[in-house]
């Protein structure tokens, strides 16, 4: 009798460490493997906020993707720009065993924990405005985010000018793309516009119209010489052009920067903002699904130098260090051209 009972104990133990060898209880996957069978995947993109025409825009693409592909594609984001919302959110991904994460850090620094974490369970993670993130699968920008910066001071030179004072403004000391950005602008400025000079630079604004607003109107009650402003957020330009039209100081201060044409027309209209760039957001949400399906399918060494990603401005695409993506797709909007563009 003993001796049955030792069997069958045995037999028990066996199997319960087969059953933890087979899945690791069922909570990590490989990338690559279909977890329903039917070739189709759940991919989630986090962005840094919610309820802003930019996001919503970016939101279009991600939807269209899911259309096109039939995978399971949605977007998530805390309601303000707050890198331990995103971490929780991605917590939350994670626990619910996605098969990839697309983000748009607020602080790519703040994420890294939690997205080794995700890549550690088997998701792919795909990044974007996180140039030299390293827990993630591939980060792809629009373009050469430098270059960028100094299309923006073009803009802006052009606009002054070439001569005067200027402010500069950033989502956040921590968003690594806002800050290549006003680099670009600054080391463009530097070298070509000898009679312009920065007198505030990379004020913070949390990605918020408002706060933009108000960093403006103390910059000119510090500078009242000031003639321009390069804002990097998506919110900055529009709210240094709100500033502008209240206090009537339309063609006496330019701005420019990043933002989208449903945002920045009334003030492209008015003069009160001269110019602004963007990429779609739409393209940047489909582009990003697009990567984490290929590399979902086992195509990830497909995605290399020269590359057509299938995705406008991403036809020829750029790779550095095996992971880090650059297109070609950036946007210059001004009053003539404003309405040729629906987002």
């Amino acid at each position: 009798m003993k001796k049955a009972s030792y069997s069958i104990l045995s037999m028990l133990l066996i199997l319960t460490l087969f059953l933890a060898a087979c899945g690791n209880n069922g909570e990590e996957q490989v990338a690559g493997e279909e977890k329903d069978g039917d070739g189709k995947y759940k991919i989630a993109t986090v962005v840094k906020l919610t309820g802003v025409a930019w996001f919503d825009r970016l939101e279009e693409g991600i939807e269209k993707f899911g259309e096109d592909t039939g995978h399971e594609t949605f977007m998530q984001g805390p309601q303000k720009a707050d890198a331990a919302l995103q971490v929780q959110i991605i917590e939350d991904l994670i626990a619910q065993k996605v098969d990839a994460i697309t983000v748009v850090p607020f602080s790519a620094e703040a994420l890294e924990p939690v997205l080794k974490k995700a890549r550690d369970k088997g998701i792919v993670v795909i990044t974007h405005e996180a140039d030299g993130m390293k827990n993630t699968d591939f980060n792809i920008e629009a373009f050469d985010n430098y270059e960028y910066g100094a299309f923006l001071m073009d803009n802006l030179a052009e606009a002054m000018g070439e001569e005067g004072e200027y402010m500069t403004t950033v989502g956040s000391l921590t968003t690594q793309s806002h800050i290549q950005w006003e680099e670009g602008g600054y080391k463009r400025q530097m070298e070509k516009y000898p009679n312009m000079k920065a007198v505030a630079r990379k004020l913070e604004t949390n990605d918020d119209l408002k706060t933009a607003s108000e960093k403006f109107r103390e910059t000119i009650k510090a500078y009242p010489d000031l003639k321009g402003f390069q804002g990097s957020s998506g919110n900055d330009a529009a709210g240094a052009a709100l500033a502008v039209e209240e206090m009537g100081l339309n063609g006496k201060v330019s701005v420019v920067g990043t933002s989208v044409p449903s945002v920045s027309k009334q003030y492209l209209e008015s003069g009160a903002m001269s110019q602004i760039g963007f990429w779609d957001p739409a393209d940047a949400g489909y582009v990003m699904n697009k990567l984490a399906e290929m590399v979902l399918d086992g195509k990830k060494e497909e995605i290399k130098e020269g590359v057509d990603l299938g995705v406008p401005g991403y036809e020829n695409i750029k790779v550095v260090d095996g992971k880090y993506i650059y297109g070609s797709a950036w946007v210059g909007v001004g009053k003539e051209n404003a309405s040729d563009y629906n987002f």
